[in-house]
């Protein structure tokens, strides 16, 4: 079952950082990466501006859609970057939204700012918020009070449960309640 994030979240927004943007595989062409994935920091990760060096912020990512001799459309994305975590990686935190290229209808949510807002999502190339500690929903593990969340495959940003911390595997909370449906709450210690 994939992961995902359920309405119930309790946590204080200084736990949330909000400077990096997703660099990852898409899993459709209209979802890059689902709310509720457990992500890790890609070097050279964020680097402070100093006073005496404004730095690039941002980077190019090319045009927002086709490409027309004497017209620029270039769109923009920030440079801090994650990806989907790994078992023994140093995980950063939990995504709180959906990172989209494409609404429902198939058409590009980069010319529709007012769509994007409605969704409750966020463009690939824009921060995505990930939370690094609180008490959220979790759908698509099966588990039962007091045991540990962790990230113990390569690559799928996914929890498996278990009493016991599994070799390689990275601890990311505890559970705690038993699932309901794959359903259960998560608290995340990171």
């Amino acid at each position: 079952m994939a992961h995902n994030l359920r309405p119930f979240r309790s946590y204080d927004e200084n736990d949330v950082l909000n400077v990096f943007t997703y660099s990852g595989g898409c899993e459709s062409p209209s979802i890059v990466s689902t709310k509720g994935a457990f992500v890790k920091v890609v070097a050279p990760g964020f680097q402070p501006v100093a006073a005496n060096n404004l730095g690039n912020p941002i980077e190019s990512l090319g045009p927002v859609g086709a490409s027309y001799n004497n017209v620029v459309s270039d769109r923009y994305g920030a440079v801090p970057k994650v990806t989907l975590a790994t078992s023994g990686s140093a995980v950063l935190g939990i995504t709180l939204l959906d990172i989209r290229e494409l609404d429902e209808n198939g058409e590009k949510l980069g010319f529709n700012p007012r769509k994007v807002a409605e969704m409750g999502v966020v463009i690939s190339g824009q921060a995505v918020p990930v939370l690094t500690r609180g008490v959220v929903l979790y759908s698509g593990v099966s588990a039962t009070a007091g045991q540990v969340a962790q990230i113990a495959f390569a690559g799928n940003g996914e929890l498996v449960a278990s009493t016991t911390l599994l070799a390689g595997a990275t601890k990311v909370g505890t559970f705690l309640g038993t699932s309901v449906n794959g359903i259960v709450p998560l608290k995340i210690e990171l």
